[in-house]
């Protein structure tokens, strides 16, 4: 490398000036975390199922469909959507009810291992 590229290189990693790409965000859906909050299984079931017809391997809409099932009782039905965010090809981290980030195959992961308990489930939320 000659020294004016090398000087060149050096000076360009001290420049104030920076190349910010901002990606598309994904777009947010309503994975009814208000109606499992709220206790209105039912009703967030039913919003869920309707949104799988539309974006049947987002992993939010998995783990909350799990919660859905696990509080109905549905525990058959709650492992098969568990399993479905655990091998979902999307994956990135999802916002809990703490505030904390965690990876989405993860809370499915515990949610399942964690002998869908109801409250911890929702918990991870």
């Amino acid at each position: 490398m000659s020294l004016t590229a090398a000087a060149l290189a050096l000076l360009a990693g001290q420049s104030a000036l920076s190349l910010t790409v901002e990606l598309p965000r994904a777009e947010s859906q309503d994975v009814a975390y208000a109606e499992l909050v709220a206790g209105q299984d039912q009703a967030a079931l039913a919003k869920l199922l309707a949104a799988r017809e539309v974006c049947g391997e987002d992993p939010a809409l998995l783990i909350n469909l799990g919660a859905a099932y696990t509080r109905l009782g549905r525990v058959h039905e709650a492992r098969k959507a568990y399993d479905a965010a655990i091998v979902s090809d999307e994956r990135y981290d999802l916002e809990t009810g703490s505030g904390k980030w965690i990876d989405s195959r993860y809370i499915a992961r515990t949610a399942k291992r964690e002998g869908l308990d109801a409250q911890r489930t929702l918990a991870m939320l």
